[in-house]
Formats: C-alpha cells, sequence, structure tokens
C-alpha cells in the first residue's frame, strides 16, 4: 500500500499529514505558512513532499457549511485541487467533508493540556491528521 497525504488549506496555512506504509496512521508532518490567499506558494512543498514519500493520493479538506453547502472557502479548497492535479503528475485529489476536524484537533490538544500559544502553532497539522484519519478509518 501507498501514502496518503491528507491537507488542510486555510487562508495563510496549509496543515499536512501522511499516512503510514500500510495506510492505517495519519501523522502530522508540518503547518506551511504563506502570505493570505497565496495557497499557490505552497504547492512546491506539496510536490516536493509527494516526491519524497512515493504518494500518489492527496485527501483534501472540504470546508462546508454545516447545511452541507460549499461556502467562499470550500470555493478555495476546490481551486486549489484543480492547482495540486495540474502541478503534480499522476496524482489522485480526494475531497474530504472536514466540517468540525479543526474542532476535534482543537479538543485533543486541549485534552493534551497543550497550551493556547502552541495550539494555533499545530492546530492546522492535527486538522489534517484529522481529515486524513477520518479517511483512512473509512477506506
Amino acid at each position: 500500500m501507498e501514502k496518503i497525504m491528507g491537507l488542510d488549506l486555510g487562508s495563510k496555512t496549509l496543515g499536512i499529514a501522511i499516512s503510514d506504509a500500510l495506510g492505517m496512521i495519519a501523522h502530522g508532518v508540518e503547518t506551511f505558512r504563506f502570505a493570505e490567499n497565496q495557497d499557490s506558494l505552497s504547492i512546491p512543498r506539496v510536490k516536493e513532499l509527494c516526491a519524497q514519500e512515493g504518494i500518489k493520493k492527496i485527501v483534501l479538506g472540504l470546508p462546508k457549511h454545516m447545511n452541507g453547502d460549499v461556502g467562499i472557502r470550500g470555493e478555495v479548497s476546490l481551486k486549489y485541487k484543480e492547482k495540486l492535479e495540474k502541478n503534480i503528475e499522476g496524482i489522485e485529489v480526494i475531497l474530504a467533508d472536514e466540517r468540525l476536524t479543526t474542532k476535534v484537533a482543537e479538543n485533543a490538544l486541549i485534552f493534551a493540556d497543550v497550551s493556547r500559544k502552541k495550539r494555533k502553532k499545530v492546530i492546522d497539522k492535527m486538522a489534517a491528521v484529522t481529515i486524513l484519519q477520518s479517511y483512512l478509518d473509512s477506506h
């Protein structure tokens, strides 16, 4: 089985997670930061990680409103999916409903007694872990 990457796209950050070789456990890699709404700057880093880790599949969080509608942030994620597919040869990008993943990640960090300042630095990476782990658990 191949490793799978999970991504949580924000307006200034990209949370990145990668599965183990068996596709059972997601672990956080990093939070990539970029200038607001300049998500294209993260593409070379994602491409580099895909090459290093032999990744052919990416699970990208798709933010939806609680009623299921895709809003502005969801539209940004749909455009980002197109950029990934255009710039990374042979990659499959799967969209995954990410409603509440940031809240789940934050609650886990609070439970682990991580300070507010440290949580802010890792929340996007943890949200990517949550997105990827949900996908792995359901497949």
